[in-house]
């Protein structure tokens, strides 16, 4: 029988191998090999421009693909930083907007206007992209817009509706990368952070059609009660502005990475491991609570030997003043409400960009004996569970899954490893 330790190190290298499946840079090779890039027009330069948590990566790799660039700019966040050889490397916020992503926008819009019917534009887009980009319409500053950002994020609204109403708000999501380019056509290759890997959600589908319109960015957040919470310029702007026009015939996307195929990645691993392997879900969305529920339904029900894997990115509802993210959530409502089976089993929940929430940790690792490791630190998990923080508590179990920046970003994956 495997013990808990081991089942622990297995859930680890498993997770592990669902972040070496997103690889950026193998991301854009699959990419290329799809659409290849075409060659600039005589006189005309090639521009690549990548955006999001893996830009430097991704930027990197395609520059040594590429047989020209003439410009190369990457805006990323601050942990993922990496300086690249031949480009510009600009850091910003994330997740919320600040004042070096409006600057990073503003260089971004600039080079984009300079595009001719002679250019290539290469976008290389991933996770993060919405948040590192502000670039508030005229009228709204990016205080107000960090506001909305924040009341969107502690609103318990899903990863798609948050970035409809996002794009509704700005001069370069939904399809604006892609108009401001034009004359000349843009090739985007997309990193999906997003369940269901809609494009349009993509870091806010900057070279897509948005989502949706100002009317129904209004109604989505009058259903989630946050209109009334919302900077007056931005009511202003979202009762009078015109809907964006389609942007598909300026714009070639491919998409190259996904959750699903890390989920695929972690299966294959775990087979070759000697373990039944089945995805149970790659759409695991919606309130966390509900979330957990269904993981531990499956702890009940499924025979040992078994590794049970999910992906998906779930939402919190924040009615506490703690510190947490949905990861760490998800796995401290596993462990406080999984029963305690004769079989041995653990549950991990991470981010595979290594960030869960605003936090030094990527999710959980947890197992039966969790709850009583808190106890045992002195917590009271229940109380720090209704007060959002995850964090905390499974700090004093020793349960954080700590991975740092991993340079990639497609959403969350969850693995129940069970032993008999």
């Amino acid at each position: 029988m495997r013990t808990v330790d081991d089942l622990r190190t297995t859930a680890r290298l498993l997770f592990d191998a669902a972040v070496k499946a997103a690889d950026p840079a193998a991301a854009v090779q699959r990419g290329f090999a799809e659409t290849p890039p075409p060659s600039p027009k005589t006189g005309g330069r090639t521009i690549v421009i990548a955006v999001g948590k893996a830009a430097p990566a991704m930027l990197r790799a395609a520059m040594e693909r590429l047989p020209k660039v003439d410009v190369a700019l990457a805006v990323t966040h601050h942990e993922n930083m990496a300086l690249v050889p031949g480009a510009e490397v600009l850091r910003a916020g994330h997740p919320v907007p600040d004042e070096a992503g409006a600057a990073a926008a503003d260089c971004v819009i600039e080079l984009l206007e300079t595009a001719t019917e002679n250019d290539v534009v290469v976008a290389l887009i991933s996770g993060g992209g919405s948040a590192l980009l502000p670039a508030p319409p005229e009228g709204v500053s990016l205080a107000e817009k960090a506001t909305l950002n924040d009341h969107l994020l502690a609103g318990g609204l899903d990863i798609v509706e948050m970035n409809m109403i996002r794009q509704q708000v700005s001069r370069l999501k939904g399809g604006g990368f892609s108009r401001l380019a034009a004359p000349a056509p843009v090739y985007a290759y997309l990193l999906s952070d997003v369940i269901g890997d809609d494009l349009r959600a993509i870091a806010s589908g900057p070279t897509v059609s948005p989502i949706g319109t100002p009317e129904t960015a209004i109604n989505s957040l009058k259903n989630a009660h946050l209109w009334d919470r919302v900077p007056p310029s931005i009511q202003v702007h979202l009762e009078t502005a015109q809907p964006a026009g389609a942007v598909e015939s300026k714009s070639q996307n491919t998409l190259c990475g996904s959750n699903r195929l890390s989920l695929e990645a972690m299966r294959d691993a775990a087979r070759s491991m000697g373990l039944p392997a089945t995805i149970v879900s790659d759409h695991l969305t919606g309130d966390v609570a509900d979330a957990a529920d269904k993981i531990v339904g499956q702890i009940k029900d499924v025979p040992a030997p078994a590794a049970l894997l999910f992906g998906g990115e779930t939402t919190v509802k924040l009615t506490g003043t703690g510190l947490g993210g949905r990861n760490q959530e998800l796995a401290l409502r596993v462990a406080m409400a999984a029963p305690k089976l004769d079989g041995q089993w653990v549950f991990l929940s991470g981010g595979t960009d290594g960030r869960d929430g605003p936090t030094d940790a990527a999710g959980g690792l947890v197992d039966a004996n969790t709850s009583q490791r808190i106890e045992d630190a002195g917590e009271n998990a229940q109380a720090l569970l209704a007060n959002n923080d995850s964090h905390a508590a499974l700090k004093a179990a020793g349960d954080l899954l700590i991975t740092q920046a991993t340079g990639t970003n497609v959403a969350d994956v969850q693995v129940l490893l069970i032993a008999p």
